[in-house]
This record gives structure tokens, C-alpha cells and sequence, in this order.
């Protein structure tokens, strides 16, 4: 029985990929994650996998409008952000935006070298009280519209808690009928939705339960660089558990904490051809975010280079 689901599985995510490729919107999703100098050859020599340093305003990005985003990533070497919603944020990118500065949002990013990669929203899919999962579920589904008229790729969500007197099995179950549903609506807008693994419910293991009861193929994992991934058996055998249903985009944090192997999870991304964007999500106290951002690029710079 597991095998057949697996296989099924492996079918409907070959027939999603056809489908987006064979849609003007499909064709916009996965344009925005390739670079701009590359995508006139696309269509004829696609462009090797690879690992790209991108940003996410989660903190450090969070007094940017989008003009000063463009700006300071430009400034500092890193062509990819993600925008985090529903916190007031100065890019104002957000579900009640307008479609007219929906409109100009989408073409600063692409007047720009700066690529939108995502929209993360704050929703999570644990609810226990189904009218809190249903204003949830609502909500991604407006970031979905948000994130395809803006001229980004994908969506990220999250598990995220159990709950007294909720089994876990219960919990996981609901994740994933949620998922379902959520990815369905995605895939009609040619866009990913981004599970991220955050919170209690969120460990790889877990993740890898609920993903084994998702049939939508728009529907991946998103890595979140949690010192907890390296727990028995290790890190390398938790990121196998996941390693075919990874998102096209993942976080970072401070590249120079040991607790997490940066440098072991960047070589089994580009050991198993990952194409996608490993974003930057910061909160360090810092005098200088510049300085601080070009200190990370050169950190990512020389461990690509290790790596390669």
C-alpha cells in the first residue's frame, strides 16, 4: 500500500511539473527563480542546478520598503528575497494591497537583478478549532493570489503545535487535508506551497508523516537550518528523510553558528542537484545590517567554494 501511494505521488508531481511548464503561469513561477542573463537560453540549454544566497526581511529587512530592498541587496550581493507578511513591514506587500501597486511591486523586482522568491505568511495548519483553521486556510489562499500577482513563486506556511488533549496522529492528519487543499488552489496559480519546518510539529521526521499523506504536488518542505535536524541520527540521515520533497526555497540563520552544519547541509543540497534559493532570515543585534549582510555573503561565498 505504501508503495502504491508513493508511486502515485511521484505521478501526479511529473503531471503538476507538465502542467506548470505548459501554462503561462507556470512559466512565470518558475522563470522568477531563475537569474535574468539566464533565461533567454532556457528553453534550449536549462541551466545547471544550483545553490543561490538570497534574503528574507523577517527582521533585518523589516524598516526596508521595496526600493531600499532592491538597493541594499544590490549593495551587498544577494539577489533573491523573500517578504514576510501581516508584521507591518515597510515593503507593504500585503493581502489587502491593491492591484495596482501589486502591478508596480512586480515591476520593480523585474526592472531589477533582485529576484522576488517568495511570500511568507505567518498562517499555520494546527488548529484544533475549525473556524480558526478555516479564516487560516482563507488566508493562504489570498497570500497565494498575492504572491502569483507580485511576480513571486511560492508560499510558506507552517504545521506548527499540538495541542492538550489532541492526539499527534489527529493533528497530522489535519495538516495534511489542509495541505491538499491549499495545494490545489496553488497549483491552479501556478505557485509552491512552502511547509516550513517550524515549531513542535515541525521536526523533519514529523514533516516527512504529514508529507506521506499529501497527494497535491504543490505542496513541499521547507528547510529551516534548526539546530534540532542534527539529533540521532544525525543530520544527514533527517535531511534524507525529506530530500525528494524539498521546496525551491529554504532559510538560513546566522551562518556563523556552529550548533547547525551549514557547511554539510550546502554540499548534500548540491550533491542531490537542489535548485533554489537558500534565504537569509536574521535577528542578531547588529550596529551595521550592510556589513552585517556582506560579513554572511562572504561566509555562503567561501563555503560554495568548499563546496564545489
Amino acid at each position: 500500500m505504501k508503495r502504491t501511494v508513493s508511486t502515485l505521488r511521484l505521478s501526479s508531481r511529473r503531471e503538476f511539473i507538465a502542467q506548470a511548464l505548459g501554462s503561462a503561469a507556470g512559466l512565470a513561477a518558475m522563470g522568477s527563480l531563475i537569474p535574468r542573463d539566464l533565461r533567454g537560453a532556457a528553453a534550449a540549454d536549462p541551466p545547471a542546478p544550483q545553490v543561490r544566497l538570497g534574503f528574507t526581511t523577517y527582521q533585518w529587512g523589516q524598516d526596508w520598503d521595496v526600493p531600499a530592498l532592491i538597493a541594499n541587496l544590490q549593495r551587498v550581493g544577494i539577489f533573491g528575497v523573500e517578504l514576510r507578511t501581516s508584521q507591518k513591514y515597510a515593503h507593504g506587500v500585503e493581502v489587502a494591497t491593491g492591484a495596482g501597486q501589486r502591478r508596480e511591486v512586480r515591476k520593480r523586482f523585474a526592472d531589477s537583478p533582485i529576484r522576488l522568491v517568495g511570500i511568507a505568511s505567518g498562517e499555520r495548519l494546527d488548529w484544533p478549532e475549525p473556524e480558526k483553521l478555516e479564516a487560516a486556510i482563507q488566508s493562504i489562499q489570498q497570500h497565494i493570489r498575492l504572491s502569483r500577482d507580485v511576480g513571486a513563486s511560492g508560499v510558506r506556511v507552517f504545521p506548527n503545535q499540538w495541542h492538550p488533549n489532541v492526539p499527534r496522529e489527529t493533528t497530522m492528519a489535519q495538516i495534511a487535508r489542509a495541505l491538499d487543499r491549499i495545494g490545489l488552489f496553488a497549483a491552479e496559480h501556478g505557485q509552491e506551497v512552502r511547509l516550513e519546518a517550524h515549531g513542535p510539529a515541525g521536526q523533519l521526521q514529523t514533516l516527512r508523516t504529514i508529507m506521506d499523506q499529501v497527494t497535491s504536488p504543490a505542496v513541499r518542505l521547507m528547510l529551516n537550518s534548526d539546530a534540532r535536524d542534527t539529533q540521532d541520527p544525525g543530520f544527514e540521515a533527517n535531511f534524507n528523510r525529506v530530500k525528494s520533497l524539498l521546496a525551491r526555497a529554504l532559510h538560513l540563520h546566522n551562518l556563523k553558528d556552529s550548533r547547525f552544519p551549514y557547511q554539510l547541509q550546502l554540499d548534500l543540497l548540491r550533491r542531490n542537484r537542489w535548485d533554489g534559493w537558500a534565504l537569509l532570515e536574521l535577528s542578531d543585534r547588529v550596529t551595521d545590517r550592510i556589513a552585517g549582510l556582506i560579513e554572511q555573503r562572504e561566509i555562503w561565498d567561501a563555503m560554495m567554494a568548499k563546496s564545489a
